[in-house]
């Protein structure tokens, strides 16, 4: 499992109902793609949950690395957003866990996302299993998190090259009540071809 997001963030007079025409007119083409768990198109309105920005700002997990190269840079999809927006910043992260929630059958409505860094003195007894110590807690708390009425999807991945963990949960309920969350979007659409391809519990 993979997971990528971009971010592109709007003027703060932007219209944001022109993304959610786009989203609602294009947003069903990636629903049978092959190799994609799920993109969930997600906003943020300013004003909105806290949001000081209006972003469109897209997440994906992947099940195949070479599907999510053909959409990023074989001109499988990303290019549209090149066209439209210019081309945003591709963050992606290597995927530690997954779960499926009660709520996976019903349409997520609402995401949030906690990115933080991985300390530099995560490894105390410097055994060089600090950092394992740490995820594993990290992967215990989503297992748990999981388990919350209205979640729909958790995921748990790592960024090794800036050292930062990624939470990303989708949820049935039009806001997230994910209280640690640093970002909280509004769900447009998901698409999930993959979604019972997708691992559960952790990815190795």
């Amino acid at each position: 499992m993979y997971a990528k997001q971009y971010e592109i963030t709007l003027p703060a007079d932007y219209d944001m109902q022109i993304i959610r025409k786009r989203v609602a007119e294009g947003g069903h083409v990636l629903d049978d793609r092959a190799g994609l768990g799920l993109k969930a198109y997600v906003i943020r309105e300013r004003g909105t949950d806290g949001s000081p920005v209006n972003q469109y700002a897209p997440f994906y997990l992947w099940n195949d690395t070479g599907a999510m190269a053909r959409f990023l840079v074989g001109g499988g999809g990303f290019q549209n957003i090149v066209r439209d927006f210019g081309r945003p910043v591709a963050r992606h992260w290597t995927g530690i866990a997954c779960h499926a929630g009660p709520a996976r059958t019903a349409p997520p409505r609402a995401a949030s996302r906690r990115l933080t860094a991985v300390p530099c003195d995560a490894d105390p007894d410097r055994t060089g299993l600090g950092l394992t110590a740490l995820v594993e807690r990290e992967a215990e708390e989503l297992r748990q998190l999981a388990r919350q009425e209205g979640v729909h999807t958790a995921a748990l991945a790592v960024d090794p090259h800036h050292w930062q963990l990624l939470r990303f949960v989708l949820w049935a309920e039009t806001s997230a009540p994910d209280e640690d969350a640093t970002e909280r979007y509004e769900v447009l659409h998901l698409s999930a071809p993959g979604l019972a391809d997708l691992p559960e519990g952790r990815d190795w």
